[in-house]
């Protein structure tokens, strides 16, 4: 991670070009795979045309929560909106699960229950065709916004260690609609070549099982940050760093980090300073190293510095302090 990140994008807008792209394709795909399903009767189409629809839908949940995420602190939430983008994707992969999967499931149900046969087959392929194009096209988009943030890092362990989850939801959405484009074309294949006109209800509980298992791949992700998460471990070791450094602290005693949106981290810092430092030095100190935070990493939006012997820190934490016994080596310095 560079010295200039904070496990998050560097601007929402270079999140938007991918939510734009997902939005904008699962539109004309919805619209397409509607009508073919409506013309061939396919029970996948249909299953593939809600989960389009689901999509499209998500796209502005998400764009929704960019935009509301921006709104500055207030009264009721001194820190900020931040969370409001956590909250949106939360409720993008309960939608997937809830609407895409289950509706898909029930579909395929009833397909198998009653099945049909399939009009033209012809129309089914081309819509598949276009559909794979333009869900591609999304995929790619998406991924190479995910690429510039995750740098030389695993695809798996970045997805596990971003903060942004605009970019790894449309991922998901688009990981998910290619793998149920490629059910709902082996479903018509098996229907055509083999007479199986089970396999496309078949094919659409397949659908629902892989937005079932994007969803809940989704759900665990943003759960994560919507509930407190952390900035990564080396952020945190290369900030207890930065403190070490000053000549006049002698330890830290506590330091806690936590996400309040991909560009918005809370850091907290209880520091035991040497007993020969000053009032004055001690100022000085957190008030240069707060500055060093912020100028090696991005997106540190409240920095709280508190200055507390190690002993006496112990002593509150085991809540062993009495009261009349309060003493203090240093004034807390708040960001």
């Amino acid at each position: 991670m560079s010295d200039k990140e904070a496990d998050g994008s560097d601007e929402h807008g270079e999140s938007k070009v991918a939510v734009y792209a997902a939005l904008c394709g699962n539109l004309a795909i919805a619209i397409s795979k509607f009508g073919a399903a409506i013309y061939t009767g396919s029970s996948a189409m249909l299953s593939e045309a809600i989960h389009s629809v689901v999509d499209t839908g998500n796209q502005g949940l998400v764009l929704l929560g960019i935009s509301r995420s921006k709104k500055p602190p207030d009264e009721t939430h001194p820190f900020g909106y931040g969370m409001e983008i956590y909250f949106w994707s939360f409720v993008v992969a309960i939608l997937i699960f809830g609407l895409g999967a289950g509706v898909s499931f029930i579909e395929g149900v009833e397909k198998l229950s009653h099945p049909e046969p399939i009009s033209s087959f012809l129309t089914n392929y081309i819509v598949i065709a276009l559909a794979i194009v333009f869900e591609g096209a999304s995929w790619i988009i998406g991924l190479r916004q995910f690429n510039r943030q995750r740098g030389d890092v695993g695809l798996i362990r970045a997805v596990r260690r971003s903060k942004d989850p605009t970019i790894f939801t449309v991922l998901f959405e688009d990981t998910a609609a290619l793998l149920g484009l490629l059910a709902a074309l082996l479903g018509i294949l098996a229907v055509q070549f083999f007479g199986w006109t089970w396999a496309d209800g078949a094919s659409s509980i397949v659908i629902s099982v892989i937005l079932a298992l994007a969803a809940t791949g989704l759900a665990l992700e943003t759960k994560g940050l919507l509930t407190g998460e952390a900035t990564s471990g080396a952020t945190v070791r290369d900030i207890r760093k930065l403190a070490l450094e000053e000549d006049l602290v002698a330890g830290v005693n506590e330091l806690r980090t936590m996400h309040f949106g991909p560009n918005d981290v809370l850091v907290a810092i209880s520091l035991d300073f040497k007993d020969s430092a000053s009032h004055d030095e001690i100022e000085r100190v957190t008030s240069e190293l707060e500055v060093r935070i912020r100028e090696r990493f991005q997106g540190m939006g409240q920095i709280f510095i508190e200055t507390q012997a190690n002993e006496d820190h112990e002593r509150l934490r085991r809540g062993e302090w009495p009261k009349s016994d309060v003493t203090t080596k240093g004034s807390a310095a708040p960001a």
